[in-house]
């Protein structure tokens, strides 16, 4: 698949799914109601000496088999544990098994509380991911400065951030970083730069992007990308 250019990447931002105005209202409550707790959640953290991260977090693991359909891969994806403080996260994170260690084809999700990782989650339903491929010879590195990034809330329209995966395959392992909102062409591109910058990404790697809404057409996660940078 050759580069997209700018004109291009502007033709697929227009075919890109729009959030309904109607939906604007209740959408806008909920996001009220969810700054809310987690305002109550934070300032209980800290009476109680802890460091309280911005949101909580969910870990979430996916052991499938190639090929299986989207509900069989819903009842697939087991909760592991939520934190919600640098302390529990550490707890958590050391305990982790590396990615090196994990069979293929598996997957680890970490999102943010109340988001499924799932295309047609709410939240992710009119988004899609940054997708980047490694030598499993170097993808534990990455996959835990990605993590870091995340729980340190560090990325750039971070509130457009949904959460990361790891997908352990065979020959490779996958990154994505998921965001809410594919037709922001310009928090799309500001996202990329960041993660970029934050996984201090050698220019030899190359990163690319599909809209969820593209996933559900084709069945696939990673192949057919639209975008690349």
């Amino acid at each position: 698949m050759e580069p997209a250019v700018e004109k291009e990447a502007e033709q697929e931002e227009q075919q890109l799914p729009q959030v309904r105005k109607d939906d604007a209202p209740a959408a806008a409550a909920e996001e009220d109601e969810a700054d809310s707790e987690e305002t109550e959640r934070r300032n209980r953290d800290l009476k109680a000496g802890l460091h309280p991260l911005r949101r909580k977090l969910v870990l979430w693991y996916t052991r499938r088999t190639p090929g299986a359909r989207s509900q069989a891969y819903e009842d697939n994806i087991k909760k592991i544990i939520d934190f919600s403080t640098v302390e529990s996260f550490w707890v958590c994170y050391c305990h982790l098994a590396r990615p090196s260690s994990l069979p293929s084809p598996t997957d680890l999700h970490l999102f943010k509380d109340g988001i499924r990782p799932l295309w047609e989650d709410p939240a992710n339903q009119n988004g899609g991911k940054w997708i980047i491929r490694f030598k499993k010879a170097v993808s534990g590195r990455f996959w835990e400065d990605l993590v870091l990034v995340l729980v340190g809330d560090q990325l750039d329209f971070s509130d457009d951030v949904c959460g990361v995966v790891l997908s352990v395959r065979f020959n490779e392992d996958i990154l994505s970083v998921w965001n809410r909102n594919a037709s922001d062409h310009q928090a799309v591109m500001t996202l990329r730069d960041s993660i970029k910058r934050h996984l201090k990404l050698p220019h030899s790697y190359l990163m690319e992007y599909k809209p969820h809404d593209a996933s559900r057409r084709d069945n696939s996660s990673y192949r057919n990308t639209w975008l690349r940078g």
